[in-house]
């Protein structure tokens, strides 16, 4: 749906982008304040301001080069803090506040996925609002990758025995750069994350 993406379609692309961004760190930060922990609220990320998110080669540069070159876009944002020792029901709270980013990228699909329905097909605007779509999917199903530090991993670790959650630790210095390698040395890897993708996005009606 991205592949023979045009000029106009980048500047969409990268505005859906901040959105999806802003709100994904956004909700991360929310649910950590509301379980007791003010970390990310007083380093101001409870913000739907996606400036205060960015990582401009993280967040602008490798999702655009990703997919165009891929068809798949890779990205992430600059961390949102947390201290474990301040939020309530301790790793599954952990869990809620990583799940809460993905999630609102579940909802920003549907919502826009709605839209797009009402509009109809053959417009801007329609198109728009399928690139939003299919943004907000892929980065809610590359989030919940299991493999530190993507979100997956801290909702798999409130769940995990002690010799996966060691494990898990051990990984976190590499987990983003085993991630990369995944969906773009691994084709059987690349090919999971698009057919779920496509999955959901058939779900939505797209």
């Amino acid at each position: 749906m991205l592949g023979d993406i045009t000029v106009l379609g980048i500047v969409v692309v990268l505005i859906s982008i901040l959105i999806a961004m802003a709100v994904h760190e956004a909700a991360h930060a929310y649910i950590g304040l509301r379980l007791g922990d003010d970390t990310a609220a007083e380093a101001g990320r409870v913000s739907l301001n996606p400036f205060r998110h960015i990582d401009p080669f993280m967040t602008v540069i490798l999702p655009v080069l990703t997919l165009v070159t891929f068809g798949v876009p890779i990205l992430a944002a600059k961390p949102v803090p947390f201290n474990p020792g301040r939020v309530r029901f301790e790793e599954f709270g952990a869990a809620l506040i990583a799940a809460a980013g993905p999630l609102t990228n579940l909802v920003l699909a549907t919502i826009g996925a709605l839209l797009a329905h009402i509009v109809g097909g053959g417009t801007i605007v329609h198109d728009a609002l399928q690139i939003f779509v299919v943004l907000n999917v892929a980065i809610f199903v590359f989030n919940l990758v299991p493999i530190p530090p993507l979100d997956g991993s801290r909702v798999l670790y409130a769940f995990a025995p002690d010799s996966i959650r060691n494990f898990m630790e051990q990984l976190e210095q590499f987990g983003i750069f085993i991630v990369f390698g995944l969906v773009l040395l691994v084709p059987a890897f690349g090919a999971l994350l698009v057919n779920i993708n496509q999955s959901i996005l058939t779900l939505l009606g797209l």
